[in-house]
């Protein structure tokens, strides 16, 4: 296997918090203990972790996400840090050389960041995707690698969406369409 590199996308208190707003909710809440191990097993092991987070202004009304979804992730907002233990778990190694953090404002973590130079210049092939939306910012995230040529893995019991029925077309579409490996 080349080498790899763990995408956290949008695992936020607006995403995932009971108030929250544009939250998961409890599915979201769920998937708590999975995503923190896997992003810790990937710290562990000095591999490249990668934390892609929606950065939205106040009342902006030129993003095309405003007449979609209710204002969400603002900067600035308690809303836009990260949720639960993952919050400690960032504090802890985000001086270390293998984490990245980047801004991202639209659904891809891909779609205007650096993420993909970032990625070519350590070598790595594979990028293995935790978070929230399954069925918007992770499978868009998704895509945009498959396009660029990386390999694809998700885990199922760390991404979750307020959409059950996007969620389970999301999983199925990693494997069919994308040809990801779903763990």
């Amino acid at each position: 296997m080349g080498k790899h590199a763990l995408i956290n996308v949008d695992y936020t208190n607006d995403f995932v918090a009971t108030d929250g707003k544009l939250t998961c909710g409890e599915p979201g809440q769920a998937i708590e203990d999975n995503v923190v191990s896997i992003t810790k097993e990937f710290l562990d092991n000095d591999d490249y972790v990668v934390f892609a987070i929606d950065a939205h202004q106040a009342e902006d009304p030129y993003h095309p996400e405003s007449t979609l979804f209710p204002p969400h992730n603002i900067i600035g907002t308690p809303g836009r840090d990260l949720y639960g233990k993952l919050s400690g778990l960032y504090e802890e190694h985000k001086q270390k050389k293998n984490v990245y953090y980047i801004d991202k404002t639209r659904y891809s973590a891909f779609a205007g960041t650096d993420l993909e130079i970032k990625l070519r210049e350590r070598g790595i092939e594979e990028v293995h995707l935790v978070g929230v939306c399954t069925d918007i910012c992770v499978l868009h995230t998704a895509v945009d690698a498959y396009n660029k040529g990386f390999k694809v893995v998700v885990y199922k019991d760390a991404v979750a969406s307020f959409n059950e029925a996007g969620h389970d077309w999301a999983l199925s579409h990693f494997t069919n369409t994308l040809g990801g490996t779903v763990k």
